[in-house]
């Protein structure tokens, strides 16, 4: 299976995981969190985006594979969310 969004071709096999987050800069260090930590802390680092996160990473490894989508607004993050879960859903 394959997602398309814009110009990019996501592929949907071998996915390990797919999970929403925010990339934040923190007094000049640029992490990416997890949207409930955001709830609890974001008043306290600066947001640059939200990102919805294709991991393909095999368990155990150290070396991340993934793609990333970024979005201007969680609705956005939310509402591709709810886009791709539909494929998973047939």
């Amino acid at each position: 299976m394959i997602y398309k969004y814009e110009d990019k071709e996501i592929p949907l096999t071998n996915l390990t995981r797919l999970y929403g987050a925010v990339v934040i800069d923190m007094q000049g260090e640029v992490a990416e969190m997890s949207l409930e930590w955001f709830d609890l802390y974001g008043d306290k680092v600066k947001l640059l985006n939200y990102v919805l996160v294709f991991d393909y990473t095999p368990p155990g490894e150290n070396v991340r594979d993934k793609i990333s989508l970024e979005f201007d607004t969680k609705d956005e993050l939310l509402e591709i969310m709810q886009e791709v879960a539909q494929f998973f859903q047939k």
